[in-house]
């Protein structure tokens, strides 16, 4: 194996490590606030033994221990010997009446040796390490079940609280630290290709625009330069060497707006068609494409831009295409097939590559409000774009770690880490608050139903649920990690 697959595997344990402790510490804390009972607090999952584990009220520590079965665990509780007794209260010290506040030092810490998650468990709660059987005693005060619904709903969202205020934190560190690199507008020397909509309101193809209502544009992380566009009431763009004034219809934010619930964005920047990436098992990895080839025309026609070239692959799907392309200077023409979606598994080098980009500085209280629009957009995008993982082509996308693993950088860089690790702490937040039993968002269903209906679920439910949930993530995992084995290592070795 190259040191490029240690150095992201590395990266994607670091990345999942901090997540997974960041996200487990929301429900630990709120657990905490109120009175509530910790028995566990791991990061990565501990199967039949234990790296390290620390239980501060008893004061043991101990390093690659077994964990202890079942039948023994119930053994030690029932046999535990009880502290000295308080005269003064008459309650021994080590056991709880019910009225005592829960400390931090009744929670065993401990890491486990599977890099790919962790857990908190919490006392009197139906989870993975817990089912009805195990809630058979008396409820006591200090248990999650003994307490309020709303209680209970803060302790269930507050993983996914923390991992939405974590990368918010983390993208205003990042331009605090590094500052922020944008591209203006009429840097896009191309131009821009506009929509129907856009075009009926004054724009022509080849348009680069310079300012809206008299102020200049760029792409940055919040896309403000593309809402302030769109909202604009005068454009002045560079049309054929010349500056030409266009007066937007004020109705025309409310027509783009309605283009964009079918996918249609009035407007994306013209830049060449150069592959960056290829796509395992699809048609521009069959034909032979590789890193670095520059796409200029397809079925006879030119492709200057990626519009043009990707509106010619949608005219064709399911047949194969003829692509012209410069391969160290030299041209070369292939047949690549296309796929049912219009596409042949290429990732294009990104726009920013092609134009000069501008630099600006953040100080601390001007990089917090910009870290919570990138965070709010940042979420928008992935919302938008699950839709596409319900089409055969998103299906089989779909990856692993293996995925997730290939996306940060050949080598350690501080930047994309955290840039990605941002990303996937938002990802986690959102995929933690679906609605599936085994999620925290299964958890938040079953509370909000208690709330307005004002009946709780049975434990035997939940518990029901709760195996349902966890198969269907099981066979998530298997389905997602199966297509990364078959992509990234039994189908190269067929080919």
């Amino acid at each position: 194996m190259t040191a490029t697959f240690w150095i992201k595997a590395a990266e994607l344990i670091v990345s999942l490590s901090l997540l997974v402790f960041v996200h487990e510490l929301g429900h630990y804390m709120w657990a905490r606030i109120f009175g509530i009972k910790v028995e566990k607090f791991y990061l990565f999952f501990n199967p039949w033994f234990t790296l390290f584990k620390w239980h501060p009220r008893s004061g043991k520590m101990s390093f690659f221990t077994r964990n202890p079965k079942e039948e023994e665990t119930d053994k030690t509780k029932k046999n535990e010997k009880p502290a000295d007794v308080d005269t003064a209260t008459g309650n021994e010290n080590n056991e709880k009446t019910g009225n005592e506040k829960q400390s931090w030092r009744d929670t065993e810490y401990g890491i486990g040796w599977v890099p790919l998650g962790g857990y908190c468990s919490i006392a009197g709660m139906i989870d993975e390490t817990k089912d009805a059987g195990d809630l058979a005693e008396e409820p006591q005060p200090w248990e999650f079940r003994s307490k309020p619904a709303w209680q209970r709903l803060l302790v269930m969202v507050g993983g996914v609280l923390n991992n939405f205020i974590f990368a918010i934190l983390i993208y205003a560190g990042m331009v605090c630290y590094w500052g922020e690199d944008v591209l203006p507008f009429k840097n896009i020397t191309m131009g821009m290709n506009f929509s129907e909509t856009a075009q009926k309101a004054g724009f022509v193809n080849g348009d680069i625009i310079l300012e809206a209502d008299g102020k200049e544009l760029a792409y940055d992380m919040i896309n403000d330069g593309t809402q302030k566009l769109a909202q604009a009431s005068a454009v002045k763009v560079s049309r054929d060497g010349k500056e030409v004034t266009i007066n937007l219809p004020s109705d025309f934010f409310m027509q783009i707006t309605e283009d964009a619930k079918d996918g249609t964005f009035f407007f994306e920047p013209r830049f060449p068609v150069v592959v960056e990436r290829l796509v395992g098992g699809e048609g521009a990895e069959k034909a032979g494409m590789v890193k670095g080839d520059s796409i200029v025309g397809i079925n006879g026609k030119p492709a200057p831009d990626f519009f043009s070239f990707s509106k010619e692959l949608r005219e064709n799907k399911g047949k194969n295409v003829s692509i012209v392309l410069y391969r160290d200077n030299k041209t070369v023409t292939m047949d690549v097939p296309v796929n049912g979606d219009g596409l042949i598994g290429i990732n294009l080098r990104p726009v920013n590559e092609f134009y000069k980009l501008e630099h600006r500085e953040f100080g601390f209280f001007e990089s917090i409000p910009h870290g919570i629009q990138v965070g709010w957009n940042q979420l928008y995008n992935y919302v938008a774009q699950l839709k596409y993982l319900f089409t055969k082509t998103g299906a089989e996308s779909l990856g692993g770690f293996g995925t997730i693993g290939s996306i940060f950088p050949d080598t350690w860089d501080w930047y994309g880490f955290w840039k990605i690790t941002a990303l996937i702490s938002i990802i986690l937040a959102f995929m933690n608050i679906l609605p599936i039993p085994a999620l925290d968002g299964g958890h938040v269903l079953f509370l909000l139903y208690e709330i307005i209906f004002r009946r709780r679920p049975s434990d035997k439910f939940l518990e029901r649920a709760q195996m349902v949930g966890l198969t269907l993530l099981l066979l998530l995992l298997v389905y997602a990690n199966g297509n990364d084995l078959w992509r990234l290592v039994i189908k190269p070795f067929i080919n």
